[in-house]
């Protein structure tokens, strides 16, 4: 696989991001792809290694190793360093529905696991993936393929997230008639009002869903199954059900003050910013989003989520920007427990942050620190927050480390606008009770290990509604494994391949 001195003769190049100032003047993804023959040499540092870790998606030490499609990784590789791009394509295809989606917004679990990552920098696979699904869109190896045979089954999936549209596309491959229900606008899921349009502009979804539905998928938006349109007559009109409805019950922070106004989910104000653009030309428009302009914005959470609150904020014009973090700072360099090829459990500073600093002249973040208590204004508005500090300590009935606050190490800040950005819970009980599906402690709806069946007959699940709140790469496994499970349990077997 490529040149088999390729990561010594080269130096890993990535595509490359405009300056923070630059591209806070703006709402657009800010990144340059490197011309093909610069990522025909990064091919080229594929090193045809023993054991490609990077496909292999194991779990270890309970994080994720590899790609969880098990992506052919070092095939794609070689294909583009010798220049077959159209080759490549159908290569990555084989095992990822949506190489539009995860080259832009996936961590690039391959590439921690790299093996040339171990002692230099890894091949920049993530960047070859864009450079080979974007080619593919530009010389026409992405059109629309249509099933040649329909079998005359019919498919109801409730959800067009990743997994939802994974699902949807694996099985109208294969023939089976496939509906898509949407509660939102506009299909996409999470993709669309969770992840900002700089990570992932909206049209990218819409080109891929112009090409599902003239494939043969149906898209029903606006119609919320278990409020609009009832359990039982989807279950009557469709053989199978699978739920891909998401991990979509944000969690609250329950301290005193907490009532008042200016207090916002994080993905309500993520989501209110993307219709704006979307309803006003790519320009938010007043009154039509929950707005941080001149506020002292408080982002409550560190994951992705909390990242890109702080990175909308700085585009709208925060006035000052923090961002609690209730776990210590991670350190900066691989901890020797922590060896290759594990999660690197370190310090990582995303865009938003970076931005924050550029305008600042520091990291918004804050940790080991939580909320104690929301103070009002006469109005009932926000106006400062009481921050403590926290600890790491062992609870006796369980054993397990929690951080706890420290006694007097209260101290308040203003802030006038709260984001919460602290993750979610799992399902919503509406839909689970309108299929009469069981749950797990968790909410997720329960299914027997490794399996996507549910207690109720014909019903199926797939993506956070199923496993809890994941990352779009594990959605669109769980929607290939899903509908591999759907087309046996209908054709009494399958070729559909995960893999």
């Amino acid at each position: 696989m490529g040149k088999p001195t390729g990561f010594m003769d080269y130096e890993r190049q990535d595509k490359v991001a405009e300056t923070p100032k630059e591209r806070l003047k703006h709402f657009r993804e800010f990144h340059t792809p490197l011309t093909m023959e610069e990522q025909e040499i990064q091919g080229a540092r594929c090193m045809a290694c023993g054991v490609p870790f990077c496909q292999s998606g194991e779990m270890i030490m309970g994080m994720a190793s590899g790609c969880p499609l098990h992506n052919l990784v070092p095939e794609w590789n070689d294909l583009i360093y010798n220049g077959n791009w159209e080759e490549a394509y159908y290569r990555l295809k084989k095992t990822n529905n949506f190489p539009e989606f995860t080259s832009r917004v996936c961590p690039a679990l391959c590439e921690a696991a790299c093996t040339c990552g171990l002692h230099e920098d890894p091949v920049s696979t993530k960047a070859n993936e864009y450079g080979i699904i974007e080619n593919a869109y530009e010389n026409g190896y992405a059109k629309a393929c249509p099933p040649a045979v329909r079998t005359g089954k019919k498919v109801a999936v409730i959800g067009s997230g990743p997994s939802g549209l994974a699902a949807a596309d694996q099985l109208n491959k294969r023939g089976h008639s496939v509906t898509v229900f949407e509660r939102e606008d506009k299909v996409g899921g999470l993709l669309r009002y969770g992840i900002p349009n700089m990570k992932l502009e909206k049209q990218i979804i819409d080109r891929k869903v112009a090409i599902m539905e003239e494939e043969g998928v149906e898209f029903r938006t606006g119609c919320d199954v278990g409020k609009d349109v009832k359990a039982a007559v989807v279950l009557k009109e469709f053989d199978k059900v699978i739920l891909c409805c998401g991990a979509s019950n944000p969690r609250d922070i329950s301290v005193p003050g907490r009532d008042a106004k200016g207090i916002y989910f994080a993905v309500d104000f993520l989501k209110s910013t993307t219709k704006s653009l979307w309803a006003n030309n790519m320009v938010l428009k007043d009154g039509d989003y929950i707005s941080a302009k001149g506020k002292k914005v408080m982002v409550i959470g560190g994951g992705d989520t909390g990242n890109d609150c702080v990175g909308t904020s700085m585009r709208h014009g925060a006035k000052s920007v923090i961002q609690l973090e209730m776990m210590p700072k991670a350190p900066d360099q691989r901890m020797e427990t922590n060896p290759w090829p594990e999660w690197p459990r370190v310090c990582k500073t995303d865009y938003g942050q970076e931005e924050a600093a550029a305008v600042f002249g520091h990291d918004p973040r804050v940790y080991t620190t939580t909320v104690k208590e929301f103070i009002k204004d006469k109005n009932g508005n926000v106006c400062k927050a009481v921050l403590v500090k926290l600890e790491s300590e062992k609870d006796e009935k369980t054993g397990r480390m929690m951080m706890v606050p420290i006694a007097g190490s209260e101290y308040t800040v203003e802030v006038d606008l709260v984001l919460i950005a602290a993750g979610f819970l799992g399902s919503q009980e509406y839909v689970t009770r309108a299929f009469k599906v069981e749950v797990d402690g968790r909410t997720n709806v329960k299914t027997a290990l490794g399996e996507h069946a549910t207690t109720v007959e014909n019903v199926f699940a797939a993506g956070d509604v199923h496993r809890g709140q994941s990352l779009v790469v594990w959605a669109i496994r769980e929607g290939r494994v899903v509908a591999e499970q759907v087309d046996l349990s209908l054709m009494g077997y399958t070729n559909l391949s995960v893999q």
